[in-house]
């Protein structure tokens, strides 16, 4: 919990300085577009800064707009994603070794309709809405070791994690321009419908009960990284075995921010 709240920590911060920034450069870019019209720049390319400050610095998202007619535009998002330490782990009965391997992939697009009437310049400056999608795949294998009730001698565990979200769902966002070139986007709002397919292998000797505490502290710790998921990852008997599988669709949510380059 204490990762989760330092990452929006620094999250409010970033949006802090963004709309500092913003304030400061609306004159000069109201002055500037009255004397020299601008340009018209449709493609802008861009990097995703709010996934390395919520996942890692191994989650490296680029992405691509392109501005359309009547002040609407497409935008494609694609890279590597990873999955952040899961510290809920760390307590008196199960401690995180090293993680064996990791990797992920995402990608996303969306829709966007500037609103012509709230937004003083053309796409894509200002208030945006539209449709979304987007599809995340991580994969984490772990070592951890378990001491039942603290005094048992350890056990070595290995677990094999792998999550697949589809989302879809519906935004809002502001973009800010500054200097012509250089952009903001920000993703404000973005509720959906999020289909989570999720995976956990358990190895080692542990008994029923053990693993049954095992996934129970892996539920926690992705309602914890997930806001809005609510599965349970295990066997619908309630018998948890060496593998806990589950499919559920719960909430879903999309909020980031990202600089770019148009030309």
């Amino acid at each position: 919990m204490k990762n989760t709240n330092f990452n929006w920590f620094k999250n409010l911060l970033v949006l802090s300085i963004v709309f500092a920034l913003s304030s400061s450069k609306t004159n000069a870019q109201t002055s500037d577009s009255l004397a020299n019209p601008e340009k018209e720049l449709k493609n802008t390319i861009r990097f995703n800064i709010t996934n390395p400050l919520i996942f890692g610095g191994q989650s490296l998202i680029f992405g691509y707009e392109r501005v359309l007619k009547n002040n609407k535009s497409f935008s494609i998002n694609i890279g590597q994603a990873s999955l952040s330490p899961f510290d809920f782990f760390d307590d008196s009965e199960l401690k995180a070794k090293s993680i064996l391997s990791e990797g992920g992939f995402h990608i996303s697009g969306d829709y966007r309709i500037y609103l012509s009437k709230l937004n003083k310049y053309n796409a894509p400056r200002g208030v945006y809405i539209g449709p979304y999608y987007s599809f995340n795949t991580f994969r984490k294998q772990h070592s951890w070791e378990f001491t039942k009730d603290g005094t048992a001698p350890p056990q070595e565990v290995e677990t094999d994690l792998k999550i697949n979200i589809h989302t879809v769902g519906f935004e809002l966002g502001y973009q800010f321009v500054f200097w012509k070139r250089f952009s903001v986007d920000m993703i404000l709002l973005g509720p959906g419908v999020a289909g989570y397919s999720l995976k956990a292998d358990v190895g080692g000797n542990l008994t029923d009960e053990d693993r049954q505490l095992f996934f129970e502290k892996l539920n926690e710790a992705l309602k914890d990284k997930f806001p809005g998921y609510s599965g349970s990852i295990g066997n619908d008997s309630g018998e948890f075995q060496r593998k806990g599988t589950k499919s559920a669709t719960s909430l879903g949510y999309r909020y980031m921010i990202q600089i770019g380059y148009r030309f």
